[in-house]
């Protein structure tokens, strides 16, 4: 055998072990692929309920004699206040199924409607006392959590009665009963009732704490970045502390979420569970992110043309600022979007600092008790009742959204902005 044939033999089995090693990574990223869709699938299955509500249709009596109210004058606020909502929309269900007598049926009857009935109710004639001068108001209420899994998934659990099955069946029988999207998913705030929450205060939440973590760590990010890669000496300080950046950025989240509860909370006495804390804690876990994107892209300029500056008369920190600076803020933008998108998706540190409390009202600013999305998530994924199941997988898809929003933007400015040199 001559060398050629050597040779030719050598590059077969080179080419052939190129082709499995190919192979070999084509297979590795289609499992990955199949396994994100398997989980994506998974979680909009689960989700799609908690986009749609049922609802049962009511005609409420609501002219002064059923109200309890005086027969004349005028009806303020207090008046309407005072009112037993609770017994007027149980009196709106009997009047729809008058063959409800017994004391058992009647309490089974009852929980056909969301507890949140009432409420409708009162902020009906709470906006408009005009309408207790008529019979009848006729609304779609909430059906309760239980009457809505059974009702959208046709499922029977333990806490669905034959009789509230039987109910059921006639309310669809007569058209009264019927299934609506659900814009209390997106307009109301955190509740005990899987019917009447939302996430309006979470994502509240946590626009207020990304704008601190946003305001902190961007300039200071930034500037640290500057200060080290263009100004600081090269002496073991300066090692000691990019050694430390690199180490925090591996850091893991739960310890900055120990070191907020420490220094902010502890120390400083700032309040508990709202976002100013959650902010400054996040923005401890971004810096380094922000810092290390932030040099890299700094030293990506060519030295040409800070050459060229310094050539012309320009000082060094006018070549920085006019030239360096610009040039690489593309690279830092995207940076920060990443680190900003990690800090989103965070939950350990802000459960340090008493972010997981149940916070009904929407917060109104960085001082307000709050939670975010990622907390919120974990709250409803331990609530016992099946229709949180529904409202935890729409919250991950709100979340994943957020993310792919903010990945897309960080990869789109840095195709737009960025330059080959």
């Amino acid at each position: 055998m001559n060398n050629t044939e050597i040779v030719k033999q050598g590059l077969k089995k080179r080419y052939a072990r190129e082709k499995r090693f190919q192979l070999y990574g084509r297979c590795a990223v289609s499992v990955g692929f199949i396994f994100l869709a398997l989980l994506l699938f998974d979680i909009i299955i689960k989700a799609m309920p908690a986009f749609s509500v049922t609802e049962i249709k009511l005609d409420v009596q609501v002219d002064r004699a059923s109200l309890e109210l005086p027969s004349e004058g005028r009806i303020d606020q207090s008046m309407i206040s005072a009112i037993d909502f609770g017994a007027v929309i149980k009196k709106s269900l009997r009047e729809v199924f008058p063959e409800v007598t017994s004391r058992k049926d009647k309490k089974l009857l009852y929980k056909l409607v969301s507890t949140g009935a009432e409420f409708v109710v009162r902020q009906k004639l709470f906006t408009n006392p005009e309408l207790v001068d008529q019979e009848t108001l006729t609304l779609w209420v909430k059906a309760d959590d239980d009457v809505d899994t059974y009702y959208k998934l046709k499922a029977r659990t333990s806490r669905i009665s034959d009789r509230q099955v039987e109910l059921i069946d006639e309310l669809e029988a007569r058209s009264i009963i019927r299934t609506a999207f659900n814009m209390t998913l997106f307009t109301a705030s955190d509740s005990r009732e899987p019917e009447q929450a939302g996430i309006r205060g979470a994502l509240l939440g946590s626009f207020w704490t990304l704008l601190v973590t946003l305001i902190v760590s961007l300039p200071v990010g930034v500037a640290a970045a500057i200060y080290l890669e263009e100004f600081a000496p090269q002496n073991k300080i300066t090692d000691f502390i990019e050694i430390n950046i690199n180490n925090l950025a591996a850091v893991p989240s739960i310890v900055f979420g120990l070191l907020g509860l420490a220094v902010f909370i502890n120390f400083f006495g700032m309040p508990r569970s709202a976002p100013l804390v959650g902010g400054l804690v996040l923005s401890l876990m971004t810096l380094p992110t922000i810092i290390i994107s932030s040099r890299a892209a700094i030293k990506s300029v060519p030295p040409s043309i800070k050459e060229a500056a310094l050539g012309v008369g320009a000082s060094h920190m006018q070549v920085v600022f006019h030239h360096t600076l610009p040039l690489a803020m593309p690279g830092i933008l995207t940076g920060s979007i990443i680190g900003m998108a990690q800090a989103l998706g965070e939950s350990a540190p802000l459960l340090m600092i008493g972010m997981v409390a149940f916070i009904v009202d929407v917060p109104g600013g960085i001082f307000d008790s709050a939670t975010v999305l990622p907390v919120q998530i974990y709250l409803w994924s331990d609530s016992p009742e099946r229709a949180f199941t529904a409202l935890t997988a729409a919250t991950i898809l709100v979340l994943l959204g957020f993310l792919t929003v903010m990945n897309a933007l960080a990869i789109y400015l840095r195709k737009r902005f960025e330059r080959r040199w």
